[in-house]
């Protein structure tokens, strides 16, 4: 079968967010899904395969860390949608049923695909007592992300601080179920984004993410309220880097960016 690897978030290879992506007839054994994604080792590998004709949702849809299966995956997401528009196994906006209801992605005229998701729910709380010193900055606010994402999203001082970040990853993971979004306001909005973040999910193995479409969904509210506009750009400011266009609609938040196909092989095993 073909596996390719899909840099999502990106317009030019080796930046954004790497992906493994498959496409199956069926879903096999969830040991060989892990095997798979352990062996291509990036953020999160999707697997996906057709739905019959007339239901909800078009393909089914998983993702999978090198380590466990995860509930929502923004990055590969793109990818997928991606390679389906790429090769012609789909035309129009594709509707995957995941473990997170179905989410559609759909392709613009510009070459992006934009991601319709569920916007994460925001309980303000205080800061976990040491995330200060395991993440090296203190945080402004902190807000929990709700049971989709599993996150801690933390405000820090200013884009300089975040940029800087040299977090005690094992210390860190105590501090929620899957990591920490540690985010600021952009410095200079003239550059062409209105926030920045940057996401270490020690917990689920991975321990700084290139760019991640589902912290946005939190981010993407977070910001929305305190500039007064629905629509934003974020950076995630990772070694690779990426830009993601945000849309927030009440209980949806709209995902956009591109993806390029950077590897296709043959997965014999």
């Amino acid at each position: 079968m073909r596996i390719r690897i899909v840099d999502a978030f990106s317009d030019r290879p080796f930046a954004g967010n790497p992906a493994g992506v498959l496409l199956l007839d069926a879903f096999p054994e969830d040991d060989w899904l892990r095997n798979v994604a352990m062996e291509v080792n990036h953020a999160e590998t999707a697997f996906a395969h057709p739905l019959p004709e007339g239901g909800e949702a078009d393909w089914a849809l998983r993702w999978f860390t090198p380590v466990t299966e995860v509930t929502m995956c923004g990055h590969a997401t793109l990818a997928t949608a991606h390679v389906l528009h790429g090769t012609g196994a789909h035309e129009g906006p594709v509707r995957f049923d995941t473990l997170s209801g179905v989410l559609v992605a759909t392709p613009g005229a510009d070459g992006s695909i934009t991601l319709d998701f569920p916007t994460a729910p925001l309980t303000r709380v205080e800061a976990p007592e040491g995330v200060a010193e395991a993440l090296g900055a203190e945080p402004l606010t902190a807000f929990d992300t709700g049971p989709n994402i599993g996150d801690l999203l933390l405000e820090l001082a200013d884009e300089k601080t975040v940029l800087g970040l040299t977090p005690d990853l094992k210390a860190l993971g105590a501090h929620s179920s899957r990591g920490i979004i540690a985010t600021a306001r952009a410095e200079d909005p003239a550059r062409g984004y209105d926030f920045v973040s940057r996401c270490f999910f020690p917990n689920v193995g991975i321990d700084e993410d290139p760019v991640t479409g589902s912290a946005h969904t939190a981010l993407a509210p977070y910001w929305s309220e305190r500039l007064g506009r629905t629509k934003l750009t974020g950076l995630q400011a990772s070694r690779r880097s990426g830009r993601v266009r945000t849309e927030v609609r009440g209980d949806r938040t709209l995902l956009s960016g591109r993806a390029v196909t950077v590897i296709e092989g043959e997965l014999i095993a």
